[in-house]
């Protein structure tokens, strides 16, 4: 039994060392420019234990897509938990705004994201599932949230989930279009305050 739960335990930490090494090559060299040699190098193992692990390169890509999604959670569940207050209602925003943006301009994200759009129609039910798991979903959570805030009084909205559309997209204009379209690493932390700042003024000048 024991040696059993050793070799799970070794088996478990090659999977993630192989899904380590395909993250950084993949994001290296893009989707093509990949091969399995490559990981198995990085990962330190066999090109044979990285095919027992994973059946092709296409599903290794689409674990490590997927596998982003779950970053996501802490920042989905943020998204639930703004205190009804109307005297703070444009702190309290402005806060999850911060962390909103922090988190989906981190440089990882940003390279997974342009990874996955420039497979996009070599892959397009992989971005769908993607953008179905993590960006939709918060957006749905998002406009559950406004509607709460709406049933309290404290938001005049008609259509909840376009309000978090344009929430989030105050917030994410500037900053994503940045890096995608000039390769920019994150933005500092004092310019994404200030993005969320603004962002969350506009949002509630249209919307309180």
């Amino acid at each position: 039994m024991e040696r059993e739960l050793m070799m799970d335990s070794r088996s478990a930490r090659k999977h993630e060392a192989i899904r380590e090494a395909a993250t950084s090559v993949f994001l290296d060299k893009g989707y093509s420019g990949t091969s399995m040699d490559d990981i198995a190098k990085l990962a330190a193992v066999s090109k044979q234990t990285v095919y027992k692990h994973f059946e092709d390169k296409e599903k290794l890509f689409a674990e490590i897509v997927l596998a982003t999604t779950d970053r996501l959670d802490t920042t989905i569940d943020l998204l639930t938990d703004i205190p009804t207050d109307a005297s703070n209602l444009e702190e309290n925003l402005t806060r999850l705004a911060r962390q909103f943006l922090t988190t989906l301009t981190h440089p990882q994200v940003i390279q997974l994201r342009r990874l996955i759009i420039a497979n996009a129609d070599v892959f397009p039910d992989l971005g769908t599932e993607w953008y179905e798991r993590g960006f939709e979903r918060g957006l749905a959570t998002l406009a559950a949230t406004f509607q709460r805030l709406a049933d309290q009084g404290l938001l005049r909205i008609d259509d909840a989930l376009l309000a978090a559309n344009h929430f989030s997209g105050l917030l994410l204009w500037i900053p994503v279009n940045k890096a995608m379209f000039t390769g920019r690493s994150q933005d500092t932390q004092a310019e994404l305050d200030r993005y969320a700042a603004a962002g969350t003024r506009v949002f509630l000048a249209a919307y309180r």
